[in-house]
Parts: structure tokens; sequence; C-alpha cells
């Protein structure tokens, strides 16, 4: 860990663990058996000699074990399955009994760890990246490993480490940011902390998969310097830092599936970084046996489609060489054989720690909690404003853990947002609540239906099916949201015909939110708006009570409601001193988002509460970037993510200043939709005709803001404090290949307060390549105490102050005189100095 006066830019170059060190002594025993294999003769001989060559041979333990095992056996180990002793986990290997090889659980796990069993949900990693911590990142690896182990899970598949190039990505909040250097810094880290507890990290996805929306077809067409420049350097960091699983991404890259792509997961992967552990598919990613196997590929997941009897029959009929079935093998037995899977030295399987758990959750969602404006210091809240409340939202009232998809996590708890409010105002205290948007709708009114559907409670007996054919009574024109609760199969719903609630296509129908797509009695949810004219409306409901039985709810909102909500709200804030009006956006893997803009009715709640009363602090609970038409009218605006389970609690700490808001934006917020790096854009994204460019180049997030001459809603790195803080006295030294910039920050303002001064490096004069303005080059998170004051040096490396040269295929260092910055943000350079590289 770096001296807490001074801070490296990266962590790509950090020294190697004792596993690293084991791995590398394990490749001296076995190198020669490696070199063997590589002019081994037959059918489809492997392609790469080279590259076999320098394969990392894993030791005599596991060469016995690929000598003995049988085709049929060594397949079996190259693709998922079914887990006869399933414990709720993402996937399954199964192992080979007859000589000791146990099978492999792998889980899903960003944000914790994802199984049928409680465990701590952890803020999202988007929310852990705005704390620009990379020690708070190994401590949060460290819960996740130590948890995954104890559930009983093998391998964790996370971390993310896709950059954030679109704000509109369905999983923004599953990874880090839009810088490569911070990304690099913090997946390093969270990894060295997952695979010291002995759970196996999996990096993914790997790569270019920066958008869900056609995420398993779209064609992504970047070139060389952009690539490495931007999404791979976190990759990179993720190999150096030992991580031994690597998932293939879904989408092609400049015309080849990522899984099957001898450039990236043998050419780049392996040849260029090393890489010692296994590629895996993501789920379904799967589209050859021969192309994929001799790529480099080596496990599909979660079924054997490609890797199973097609793989058996393409080396018995002479299609590929079982040298490379070899080869797919031993990266994974060495991987199990590092980690002490193969010879019982694993550490025995700990228990739970959810009170630490429970700590380091709340310490990630305080240090991430970003106050993104705060007029005339309307928080932290104080006096009369901390002692009469309204709160406003249905997040309010309701825990908004986590996103949904492979994110979601089931928690040992959660309180509301209103719970904790409550309890820190304390006794005295007026604290009010009002709904002002409805997700779960309302009671059909009585009259409104023919006879024959208990629209709040219909059961539905097991093995039968239960129908209804009546009439909907509609008295005016209003657009309405009809919402569909249910526990079994879903009820199909026809009105006037239409199906309102079909199934979609695909995974997309297993992917609907972590907040949305729940009641809060678990009963599933499905929405579907549209406008109704007044009148008679036939509908014909069909329910299935399946093994069970079931019970389903058919509810509704509509303008009508919602201006009964909104008024509610609007008195609530009348009657209060201050608001604080929580707003939400609920993201899942699968599907993009089309707006930078809060869903459903809320800009119009957020504009009607802020008009009853200006002290309205809004607490995001988003995915990502938000536009925010509404600004200037709130006093506050605090954005929290998905803040775990622990968020109310973090929440309620900064509101009330019992901690200092200590994150800064890891991407930048655009105004609207029409001014960020894809807008306007087809080709750029969703992609047009199946082909996505990266037109942008390494333009990527502040980076294009600043060549475009754009300015952001709020620039990456900005994040304000309850204090303020001063920078002075820059000096800056060249360091061999690298700088060290020093400076002092002192703490200016009368409040204990977090700082995150960051440095920015300028263009080189002396190469003709495309270089950004201005690059993050390091930083540093402090607590400094009023008037503190303190001298700090950030390193930045000769990486940072490199660009891809596309003609010479490698790294060119940016000599000549450049500039660098300190700032408290990408837009807010406050010290400058010349230096010569």
């Amino acid at each position: 860990m770096p001296d807490s006066s001074e801070t490296s830019g990266t962590s790509e170059t950090s020294g190697t663990s004792g596993t690293v060190s084991r791995r590398s002594a394990l490749r001296l025993l076995g190198g020669a058996t490696a070199v063997a294999l590589a002019a081994t003769a037959g059918p489809a001989p492997l392609a790469h000699a080279a590259t076999a060559g320098r394969e990392p041979a894993a030791g005599p333990r596991v060469e016995r074990l690929v000598a003995r095992l049988t085709l049929d056996e060594k397949i079996s180990l190259l693709h998922g399955a079914t887990d006869p002793k399933s414990l709720g986990q993402a996937g399954y290997v199964p192992g080979v009994k007859r000589l000791g090889i146990p099978p492999l659980r792998l889980a899903d796990g960003p944000a914790g760890v994802r199984v049928e069993r409680h465990a701590t949900a952890l803020p999202a990693p988007v929310l852990l990246a705005a704390a620009f911590d990379p020690a708070l990142a190994r401590r949060y690896g460290q819960v996740i490993g130590r948890e995954g182990r104890a559930l009983g899970q093998d391998v964790l598949l996370s971390p993310m480490v896709n950059l954030i190039r679109t704000p509109y990505a369905g999983r923004n909040f599953e990874t880090f940011s839009e810088d490569p250097l911070l990304s690099a810094d913090l997946v390093a880290e969270e990894i060295r902390g997952i695979q010291g507890e002995g759970l196996i990290a999996t990096v993914k996805h790997f790569a270019m998969n920066n958008q869900e929306k056609d995420r398993e077809s779209v064609d992504v067409r970047v070139d060389e310097q952009t690539m490495n420049e931007v999404e791979l350097r976190a990759f990179e960091a993720a190999v150096g830092a030992g991580a031994r699983a690597v998932m293939g991404a879904y989408n092609k890259v400049n015309g080849t599936y990522a899984c099957e792509s001898s450039d990236l997961l043998t050419g780049v992967l392996r040849d260029r970084w090393g890489f010692e552990g296994w590629v895996m598919t993501d789920w379904h990613a799967a589209h050859s046996t021969v192309a994929a196997l001799t790529a480099g590929l080596d496990m599909e997941m979660p079924n054997g489609k490609y890797f199973g009897a097609a793989l058996k029959t393409a080396v018995q009929n002479g299609g590929v060489s079982e040298d490379y079935v070899d080869r797919a093998v031993r990266r994974l037995l060495a991987a199990m054989d590092e980690f002490g899977l193969l010879d019982g030295s694993a550490p025995p399987r700990p228990d739970r720690n959810a009170a630490v758990g429970a700590a380091v959750a709340l310490e990630v969602a305080k240090a991430g909690a970003t106050l993104l404006h705060n007029k005339d210091g309307a928080l932290p809240l104080t006096g009369p404003a901390a002692r009469s409340i309204a709160v406003v939202g249905p997040t309010g009232s309701l825990p908004f853990v986590s996103g949904g998809g492979s994110a979601h996590v089931v928690p040992d708890h959660a309180d509301s947002p209103l719970t904790a409010i409550k309890s820190r105002a304390g006794q005295g205290a007026r604290v009010s609540y009002a709904l002002g948007e409805d997700l779960f709708g309302k009671a059909l009114p009585k009259d409104a239906l023919s006879a024959g559907l208990d629209p709040e409670g219909q059961q539905v007996a097991a093995g039968k099916t239960w129908t209804y054919d009546g009439t909907l009574t509609v008295e005016d024109d209003d657009e309405w949201t009809f919402v569909i609760h249910y526990s079994g199969r879903r009820p199909t719903v026809l009105l006037d015909g239409v199906d309102l609630f079909p199934v979609a296509p695909g995974l997309a129908e297993y992917f609907a939110g972590g907040l949305v797509s729940a009641a809060p009695d678990g009963l599933t949810l499905r929405r579907r708006t549209l406008d109704l004219t007044a009148g008679a409306h036939k509908i014909e409901i069909t329910a299935k009570g399946g093994a069970q039985g079931q019970t389903f709810r058919l509810r509704r909102a509509t303008g009508a409601t919602r201006a009964q909500d909104v008024a509610e709200a609007v008195r609530a804030a009348r009657a209060a001193e201050s608001v604080v009006l929580f707003a939400y956006e609920d993201a899942t893997e699968n599907q993009d988002r089309t707006t930078l803009a809060l869903p459903g009715h809320q800009a119009q709640l957020i504009e009607a509460v802020t008009a009853a009363n200006p002290r309205t602090t809004v607490v995001l609970n988003t995915s990502s970037a938000t536009s925010m038409p509404w600004l200037e009218r709130t006093a506050a605006v605090l954005q929290m993510y998905y803040p775990g389970q622990e968020g109310a609690a973090a929440t309620a700490a900064v509101l009330f200043g019992d901690c200092d808001p200590g994150g800064r934006l890891t991407q930048s917020f655009p105004a609207d939709d029409d001014r960020h790096p894809v807008a306007g854009d087809p080709r750029r994204y969703p992609g047009a005709g199946g082909i996505e460019e990266y037109s942008e180049g390494i333009h990527v997030g502040y980076r294009w803001y600043e060549s475009e001459g754009v300015r952001p809603l709020f620039p990456f790195g900005h994040g304000l404090s309850y204090t303020s803080f001063g920078y002075e006295e820059l000096a800056v030294r060249r360091s061999g290949v690298g700088l060290d910039v020093e400076f002092t920050v002192r703490n200016t303002g009368r409040r204990d307060g977090v700082d995150v001064p960051q440095v920015y490096v300028g263009a080189s004069p002396d190469l003709r390549l495309d270089q950004a303005v201005r690059v993050l080059g390091g930083y540093k998170r402090l607590m400094l105490q009023p008037g503190e004051s303190r001298r700090i040096t950030v390193r930045v490396d000769e990486r940072t102050l490199s660009s891809w040269d596309p003609r010479r295929h490698g790294w060119v260092l940016g000599t000549g005189r450049r500039t660098v910055w300190v700032g408290a943000s990408a837009g807010e350079p406050r010290l400058s100095a010349a230096v010569d590289v």
C-alpha cells in the first residue's frame, strides 16, 4: 500500500503476490512439458507454436492429471453443466471424482455474492469507484472473497471493468469509470482482495462490451490505438494483479466474435500480457467449436453446446488436435492447483462475518456518496431543517439496494431511508412521508370491472387454469399504467385483444431491474403503459396455478392517481422546513436506457415539490449519468447510485453531516441527450446495420468534452465537500521515466473534510498521434481537519505518459514539454506547471 502522503497513478506495475510467485515456480518445473506439447504432431496442430512454447506449464500434479484423464473427462471440464446440489449460483463445472478433481461453482458477484442464501449487499462498483480509493477496493474485494468461499463458491464472475463509454449502457453501475487509469487501479486492488481470500476472480467482459443493446451480435469496429489506450488498460492491470480467469464478451470485435478472437485471446491476453489462467465465455456467448478453441477459448458456459459432444466429434474426426483440449484443461487445472483445490491445501471454508461485511458496505457507501450541488450550504441538515423533514419518493420508503441482473444480491437486511432519517433526526423531530410516484399501482375501482375477478388477490389453485372474460370501464380518457403482481407463471392479460404483458424475447425476459421488478411482498411485477379512451374495454385473463398454485393482482396508475400522489407530496413539502426527495432509475443487465431523464413522471414531481419548498434535496439512486432540467430549483443533489444494504444509514449520515460526502464522479454527466460523446450518431451508438464504430477514438468521456469544447452538466472528478480546500506550491520533477507531482492541500473551511485532488497531464508535442487535451495522471484521497495542510506527491507513470503507436504496435513515450495540472475535477484545473519529459 502506498504511503499516506503519496500515491501512484496506477497499480499496474505493483509487485506480484505470493500466489503469482508460486505460479512462476510451477512454470519452471513444467516448462519442458509445455515445449514438448507445442511440437506434438496430429490433426489441426497448435497454430501458435511460439505461444504454446511459452504456455506456462502447470507443474507435475497437473501434468499427471492431464495424462490420466480420458477425452470424455477432459471435455467435461471445459463446459458448464447442471449442478445436482445447486446453491443458486450462476454456473457449475463437474469435477472428475475418480482423479480427485473437485467440481467448480461459479457465482455472480459484482456487488456481493449472488446465491440463494443471504450475503452482504455491497454498494454498486460505480459507487465504490467514486471514492477514488484503491485500498478500499481491496477491502471490498476481501468481503466478496471471504463470503464467496463461505457460501460454497470457488469462482467469482467479477469484477467487470469495461469502460463507461455511453451513459445509456445498462451495466454502467457494475463497472468503475470512463477513465482507464482509475479503472485499472481499482480492478487490480479488488482482484487482490478477492483472490487473497482464496476465491478465483474473473475479469470481464473481454473486450469492448460497453453496451447492452444488441450485445450478443453487435460488431464493434475500433482502431488499435483506441482499443489499447482506452479499453484494454484495465484488463491488463487485472492480469498483472493475478486474475486467474477471464470472461469473453458477447459482441464481435472488428468482425470476429470476442470468444473466438485469436487476436484478443492469444495475441493480447497471453502473448503480450502473459495471462496464465483460463478464458470462459459469457453465458451462451460461444458460437463455434474449433475456431473458438484454437483461438484461445478454454471453457463454454453454462452448457456444452459447442464444447461438449461437438468438441468430442471434432477431435475424433480430426477436425482439431486433442492438444488443444489438453491446453485448455491444463490452464483450468493449473489455476485450480494454485488455489489448493487439487491437493486439499485450500484453507477450510470460513464462516460468513456479516458484521464485517456490513461495516465495509457502510464505509463504501459513505466514501462514495457524491454531493453534486449544494446551494447556500443547504446540506448538511441542521437547525430547523433537521427537525422538520418531508421525505418524498418511492425509494424513500423502500430500500434500493442494487441494480438488476447479475448484480442482484439477497441482503442480510436493508433499512429504508425513511427509517434511517427518522432515527437520525431523533425524538422531537417531525418526519413525514409522501409517495409522490407510484411504482406498484393502486387498486382498481370496484365498479370498474365486471364480476368474477378479485384484482387485489385472485387465487389460482395448483394444477388449475383460471380464466376471466370481462369488461373494464374507464371514466375518462387517460394514460394508464397496468401493473401485474404474480407469484407463479405470469398470467396472460388481453385488453381489447392486445397482450399487455408479453414474454420478452431471449434473456430480456429474465432481466427487469433490481427495484421495479418485485413488489414489497415479493411478488414479481410487470408493467405496461398505454392511453385508454373513456368507455368499456374487453379484458381477458388466463392464469395457471402450476405445481404450487399462485396469487396475482392487477393494479393501475393513471394520470388522475398520479395527480393525487403529487398533490400529497406538495402538501407534505409545504408543511416541512426541508424536503428530501428520493429519485430512482432502475438499470439492469441486458437492457440499455433510452434517455438520460429520470423514468416515469419524476421530473414533474421534482418541479412540483421544489416549487412548494425550495429547500429540497434530491437524492439520486440511479445507475449512471442523469439529466437534470430541474437542477437550479433544488437546494442540493446527492448522488448515491445503488448504495447496498447499508445505503439508508450512509445516506442519513451524509444528509445530517455525520460524515463528509467523500465521492467524486467517475464519469462525466452530460447536460442532456444531445451533448455527449455518442449523441446524434447511431454508428457510434447503438450501431447501424449491426456495426458500431468507436469513431470518437481515444476521446472517451471527459476527453471528448475537452476536445469538442462542450461543457458537461458535471465534469469527471466533480464532487463537493462540506468544507473547502486550497491547492498551492506545485512542483513537478522527473523521476525515471515518470513524473512526481508535489503540491500542498489545505483545508480552508471549518469542518473536517475529504478531498480528492487530481493530477492531469497534457499532450506531447513530439508524438504525431491523436492525443487527448489532458488525461488523468493520478489522484490522492485524503482527510484534513480545519486549517490542516498536507504536502503530497502523486506519481505519474510511464504508461500514462505514453501513447499506443499502431505502426509500431506498441507504446511510445510522449516526450517533450508537457503541461501538468492539479485540480478538483477534469473541469476545474487550479494549478499548472510545465515539465520536460
